[in-house]
């Protein structure tokens, strides 16, 4: 047989040559073959190669034809089948208190059951809980998603949000971050309901100056350029940039800074006054500072359309603790006092900022997959709803394989970890999906699973159901 000398050489180098097997054969795990791959980057469907995996580690990515030159422990054939990198939720929450630890941890099982191999904690209110989970989950210790993490947030004094770090002057700010960065914290996470807008920015300021990411709600008492040139590393919510599609930001910001104007009111001044220039050449600039968006479009659109969907028949609920159905509770009463003029301008809120996606994705933005889901954010629901986001990111106009690269590429790239995920190649982490139908043709192929592969442990579709059945029967039981 004939192995190419460098790829030898360097699979022994990493220790993958195994002596118990036949003499040249490479020794690895697993090898997934027959399939067609998934070039997400790149949008392509390839056939004719063969995932070899090592450990958690993708090790080579061949021609079928070159298999005979690994001694696979097992390979699994998948013709007709797509194979692709694992989902990214770069937005989710856990919390809900102490009481609801456990209702969180059995969350975890439902990202891996959809598929979902990665997800960003942008922060609740159990932060050290889910710092745990992640070492926990890396160490193998723990089934679950990737998770990486904000730690508590930032936020001013007496927050409307519970488990955040409270600041108010520049050295409390630093102090903050001292603690994250003792914690590897993966980013930072700030929001504005009592935070000063200037002390937003001294956040952003030394967040930087320490090379830490950063993420965060807008306050109404800037502008969006504001924020793009202090820093900010993601806008969450994809409402928040109407704010800058219409040439009277300025003015409208100024007006709530000085307290005559009410944020909801500029709000529906901004959607009155929408220019498509204005927002194109926003977008153009927050796209030059390197701003990305992550929209949470999913949530949204639950929230905007509740006077037609109660969502009490939802089959997903079956898979949800009552503790964190009780935590959608408070969305739900709100949005039950909304008069008419209020139902109609929500719905107005999430219309035109959903149909801003392709807008974005033409002036350069950086889109990024996230849902909200978790505690709070009513009929949200972990695993599922990141399928929901990518389809309506469809919907209103990207492309199956911009839709793909939101939560296969642009997470990690926000991270810094492309080196280790966002494709099927040598040296990524081996987070697989293997799919049914081809997601590049039809974005709803994501919800059709055969096989997870998480850090190298393989679900089949019957481990799937398993887990969705020891899910649904533990809350059952409660």
């Amino acid at each position: 047989m004939t192995i190419l000398k460098p790829l030898a050489g360097a699979m022994l180098a990493l220790g993958l040559l195994g002596a118990a097997h036949s003499a040249d054969k490479i020794a690895v795990d697993l090898v997934l073959t027959k399939a067609t791959l998934i070039d997400v980057a790149g949008g392509k469907a390839v056939k004719g190669k063969s995932v070899v995996l090592k450990g958690d580690t993708i090790v080579a990515v061949v021609d079928d034809r070159q298999l005979s030159g690994y001694a696979a422990k097992k390979t699994i054939r998948l013709p007709g089948k797509y194979l692709m990198p694992g989902l990214w939720d770069t937005h989710v929450h856990f919390g809900g208190g102490p009481a609801l630890i456990e209702e969180n941890k059995h969350l975890l099982a439902l990202y891996l059951a959809n598929g979902i191999t990665a997800v960003r904690d942008c922060s609740g209110d159990l932060p050290d809980t889910v710092l745990a989970w992640r070492g926990q989950i890396q160490a193998g210790q723990l089934e679950g998603p990737t998770i990486f993490t904000s730690g508590a947030k930032l936020e001013g004094y007496k927050p409307l949000w519970k488990g955040t770090i409270e600041v108010g002057t520049p050295e409390e700010v630093g102090k903050a971050l001292d603690g994250l960065q003792a914690q590897k914290v993966d980013f930072v996470k700030i929001t504005e309901n009592t935070l000063k807008p200037e002390i937003y920015l001294e956040a952003l300021r030394q967040a930087r100056e320490r090379g830490m990411r950063t993420s965060g709600h807008i306050p109404v008492q800037l502008t969006l350029a504001q924020m793009f040139d202090a820093g900010l590393g993601t806008v969450e919510h994809q409402s928040y940039l109407l704010r800058a599609s219409t040439p009277k930001e300025a003015e409208l910001t100024a007006q709530v800074a000085a307290g005559t104007l009410t944020g909801k009111e500029a709000m529906k001044q901004s959607l009155q006054t929408y220019d498509e220039a204005a927002a194109r050449a926003s977008f153009r600039y927050m796209a030059s500072k390197g701003t990305a968006v992550v929209p949470t479009l999913s949530v949204s659109r639950v929230v905007a359309y509740l006077d037609r969907d109660d969502h009490s028949h939802d089959p997903a609920l079956q898979y949800i603790g009552k503790g964190l159905r009780a935590t959608y509770d408070w969305r739900v009463q709100r949005a039950a006092q909304d008069n008419a003029e209020a139902i109609a301008q929500r719905k107005a809120v999430f219309e035109k900022s959903a149909s801003l996606l392709p807008l974005l994705a033409q002036e350069g933005v950086s889109i990024i997959a996230g849902t909200d889901a978790g505690f709070l954010n009513s009929y949200d629901y972990p695993g599922q709803a990141l399928h929901d986001e990518i389809g309506l990111y469809v919907q209103y106009g990207l492309t199956p394989v911009q839709a793909l690269q939101t939560a296969v590429i642009n997470g990690p790239r926000f991270l810094g970890h492309l080196d280790r995920y966002g494709s099927l190649a040598a040296g990524k982490v081996a987070d697989l999906l293997v799919l049914d139908a081809n997601p590049l043709q039809d974005i709803a192929a994501t919800r059709k699973i055969r096989t997870v592969v998480s850090r190298g442990q393989v679900y089949d579709r019957a481990h799937l159901d398993r887990m969705l059945a020891e899910t649904k029967a533990w809350v059952a039981a409660q």
